[in-house]
């Protein structure tokens, strides 16, 4: 990057001293002289798929901020979407109380999943949304006369967000290790339907079918205590975007049927049309008929990137254990903004985007543009696993340098593009307002960044 602008200086300054950033080893950001330095990165504004510093220098957002916004910064429609709401309604609590977007925002989701799930539970990220959907399944079965069935699982690899209670489900250690005595332990599925662990001569499918043995097992074992299981459908975004074949979900829709378990889709990075659909689990299919979970999780890109906002979908039979005239049996959670208005009128929007301008064929056919860009890697030396499910897209680097991924984030930075990889796992996770142009700009960055931060 080049030197920071008298303005940059003082907002990093400024930053420095008083924000606490969130997963992030602050030291990093101390020493710009230490190979593991990371740049603070000064955000002025943002316009389509650029942010832009203080200094006039931009920086392609290849990872949609962290994979929240769908349409680009600054997207006009949402923005009017937003002031119009403004005028009327801000915020009201939602307990004893409802409004029309929450009304709106929860019959159209409903509606996308064919009916299936009839209710919807608001909270504000994706880690409340898999807590909400713990209790939900947890307390179903006490409610349900059944309280032995109170264990989850999940399987190997798997993230679902960093309280405590998301924790439990999420398999990555550098999440979970420090915080482990605070955490309920819950079972891990071993092994992943991780395509990239294909033996000789097996495909994806064989793989997700090898899998789902190991899983009908456990279930076998574990079934009558095990309350649900929860997968991050078709993509592990944390396990370095570790893809699997539809058919595991197919397997496990099938099996928690069979044992009574409650399946959980955790939908929040993968949802909103990133796989392709607009729902990930819809590309399982049962009878020529998209499977559908007893829970889902949504948030990330379904306020567009705008809003805090997260929602759990539930099915009729899971919200009708709840209802009696016993406060105890009702679903005990909340927070002061829950289904804030301004959120559901951008998810509002959101959907009025997919729906006005056929997002879903517009992605498949720059998905396609995005492969063709990055196909030239499958030869490279040191790229393994290049892969795409939809708009994401990775491939994984052979190197022992501890401290890759900070090289080849500078080194993006340093041709105006924002990728951060997963340890060695480079990925793209760009606006779907991308252009050809844009996506030519984020080949030129990765070819780039590969070569310096391999020399």
């Amino acid at each position: 990057m080049s030197s920071p602008s008298s303005a940059n200086v003082e907002w990093l300054a400024r930053s420095q001293a008083a924000v606490w950033h969130p997963c992030t080893q602050m030291q990093h950001h101390a020493n710009p002289h230490q190979p593991q330095h990371l740049p603070l990165v000064p955000v002025a504004r943002g316009a389509g798929v650029w942010l832009y510093d203080f200094d006039g220098g931009r920086f392609l957002d290849g990872i949609s901020s962290w994979w929240t916004n769908l349409f680009g910064h600054a997207n006009p429609r949402i923005n009017a979407a937003l002031k119009a709401q403004l005028e009327s309604l801000e915020h009201v609590m939602l307990a004893g109380f409802t409004h029309q977007p929450v009304v709106e925002l929860s019959e159209r989701l409903s509606a996308l999943t064919g009916g299936t799930l009839g209710h919807a539970f608001y909270a504000s990220d994706g880690a409340s949304a898999t807590e909400i959907a713990l209790k939900m399944s947890f307390h179903y079965w006490r409610n349900r006369g059944r309280p032995e069935k109170s264990e989850f699982l999940c399987l190997a690899g798997s993230y679902h967000g960093e309280t405590v209670g998301a924790l439990a489900v999420t398999d990555v250690a550098i999440f979970k290790d420090a915080y482990a005595p605070l955490v309920r332990s819950a079972a891990h599925v071993l092994p992943a339907p991780d395509q990239r662990l294909a033996e000789p001569g097996e495909t994806p499918a064989d793989v997700a079918r090898r899998a789902a043995a190991a899983l009908a097992a456990w279930l076998d074992e574990h079934g009558p205590r095990t309350a649900a299981l929860i997968v991050e459908p078709l993509v592990q975004g944390a396990a370095g975007m570790a893809m699997y074949d539809p058919e595991y979900l197919r397997l496990a829709r099938q099996l928690c049927d069979q044992h009574e378990v409650h399946l959980i889709c955790d939908e929040i990075a993968v949802g909103c049309g990133r796989t392709g659909t607009f729902f990930a689990h819809e590309q399982a299919e049962i009878d020529g008929r998209p499977i559908r979970p007893d829970l889902l999780c949504l948030s990330k890109g379904i306020s567009g990137g705008y809003l805090p906002l997260s929602i759990v979908l539930c099915r009729d039979e899971i919200y009708a254990a709840f209802l009696d005239d016993s406060v105890a049996r009702a679903f005990l959670h909340s927070h002061s903004y829950t289904g804030n208005p301004l959120a559901c009128r951008a998810a509002l929007a959101t959907l009025d985007i997919f729906r006005e301008d056929d997002i879903l064929t517009v992605n498949r056919q720059k998905a396609q543009k995005i492969a063709a860009m990055l196909a030239p890697l499958a030869a490279h030396p040191r790229v393994r696993h290049l892969r795409q499910r939809g708009m994401i897209a990775a491939f994984d680097v052979l190197t022992d340098d501890p401290h890759f991924s900070r090289r080849f984030y500078r080194a993006a930075l340093d041709h105006e593009a924002l990728l951060r990889p997963i340890g060695n796992t480079v990925y793209l996770m760009p606006p779907y307002i991308i252009d050809d142009a844009g996506i030519a700009h984020l080949g030129r960055a990765i070819e780039a960044a590969l070569a310096a931060s391999l020399a």
